[in-house]
């Protein structure tokens, strides 16, 4: 049943906004006339699929927010409640117009007939592949509410390594950052205005302050230059990383970097294997399984590695001696699914893997922010320590010469 966006007065002369579900236009003010409403204005609420998505530009739920609104409708479909009245529950709740606008949208389609998961399907932007999937699996299963919860607990674990990594990594980025700038500062203003100082003089300059004064004049009179460069490089390199092609050879590339490479490795290993157990275990086919898990991957190069694994599953290969054969993924991960596979709980081996591989990638961002921090305390610190000592040089020496 479609839903209505409407804006009408009420008897005491106010006017109201909100959403009502009827199958036509006129059925809409019908039920409007009905509660005592003067309809003012009726606008369809437009699928997310229509009109390019214009409507939903900006995504409605932040990954944040998803993780909650899954977990609140799996404790309401978990305790009995139908799945009409938990989406009606979630929609009263919601201060965020394009929410209660998109929850409506699924009662509509879920009251039209629809499953859950084909509703999910008229907002690609909101609930990727992965998510359906599991949906899907839990409808057939009957075990709607526990696949709801086990998909809650994945977002939020998803969640939280990407936090703690961003975490992580914001210290020595903020660091790095000021240091840059307080340099840029020294070089181009203040060595330029104690120049005028050395250069009347006519002995000669220390190496270290000729060095300094012209890195300064450098800075100064070719440093928009040097922006307008980065600029343009980062640019084509974002426009390059769009051709597949290029994009598979970066990340091939990007692998390699010693410390960014490894962490790129382990936290892509430890998504696909989490969501590939997930999926496994809600009971979704193994190869559809696979194939959603491999889309989750960040890093192209890894992506592909694991869309050929599928097709030697796919052949009948086990997932175990396919993931074994691709040296991009870290060799844990095709240990515990071949230990699944021999055991028969595939879905709790490639769990345990996906915990392991995110303990692994937090220690490691930890260890690598915790080096990072004194380093770049102590090469701020040199490069200062060099600015003040080319100014101080001729100052000294000066000081020689009057003596």
């Amino acid at each position: 049943m479609p839903a209505y966006k409407f804006e009408a007065l009420n008897p005491a002369g106010r006017s109201s906004s909100g959403l009502i579900e009827a199958d036509n236009p006129r059925a809409a003010r019908a039920q409007l006339r009905a509660q005592s409403l003067v309809p003012l204005s009726l606008e369809p609420v437009q699928q997310q699929g229509q009109d390019g998505g214009s409507r939903f530009a900006r995504r409605v739920f932040s990954p944040t927010a998803l993780a909650v609104w899954t977990r609140q409708l799996a404790g309401l479909v978990g305790s009995g409640l139908p799945l009409e009245r938990a989406l009606t529950a979630l929609a009263d709740e919601c201060e965020d117009p394009r929410q209660r606008e998109l929850l409506s949208q699924l009662k509509a389609e879920v009251n039209a007939g629809a499953s859950f998961a084909r509703a999910l399907g008229t907002a690609p932007r909101e609930f990727d592949e992965v998510y359906r999937g599991v949906v899907a699996a839990g409808e057939q299963s009957g075990a709607l509410g526990p696949v709801l919860e086990k998909l809650a607990d994945d977002l939020e674990e998803r969640q939280d390594l990407k936090s703690k990594l961003i975490g992580a990594m914001a210290y020595p980025t903020i660091v790095s950052l000021i240091a840059f700038m307080i340099i840029i500062f020294l070089v181009t203003y203040v060595v330029p205005q104690i120049a005028a100082t050395f250069t009347s003089s006519k002995r000669a300059l220390p190496w270290l302050t000729v060095a300094m004064l012209g890195t300064s004049d450098f800075v100064r009179e070719w440093g928009w230059l040097m922006l307008l460069a980065a600029v343009g490089g980062g640019s084509g390199l974002s426009w390059a990383l769009k051709r597949p092609a290029f994009r598979l050879r970066f990340d091939a590339a990007f692998l390699k970097v010693p410390l960014l490479g490894r962490l790129a490795r382990g936290y892509n290993a430890a998504r696909f294997a989490g969501t590939l157990a997930m999926l496994a275990g809600s009971g979704v086919p193994i190869l559809k399984a696979l194939q959603a898990a491999a889309e989750t991957l960040s890093n192209h190069a890894m992506r592909a590695d694991a869309l050929d694994a599928l097709v030697q599953v796919r052949e009948g290969a086990p997932v175990g001696s396919a993931l074994a054969g691709k040296k991009r993924f870290p060799g844990i991960l095709a240990m515990f699914a071949r230990l699944g596979e021999q055991t028969g709980q595939l879905p709790q081996m490639l769990e345990r893997a996906a915990k392991q591989l995110s303990v692994e990638v937090q220690r490691r961002a930890l260890a690598a922010a915790t080096l990072l921090e004194p380093l770049l305390i102590v090469g701020m610190g040199a490069v200062v320590l060099l600015i003040v000592m080319a100014v101080l040089l001729p100052i000294i020496q000066m000081n020689s010469f009057v003596k």
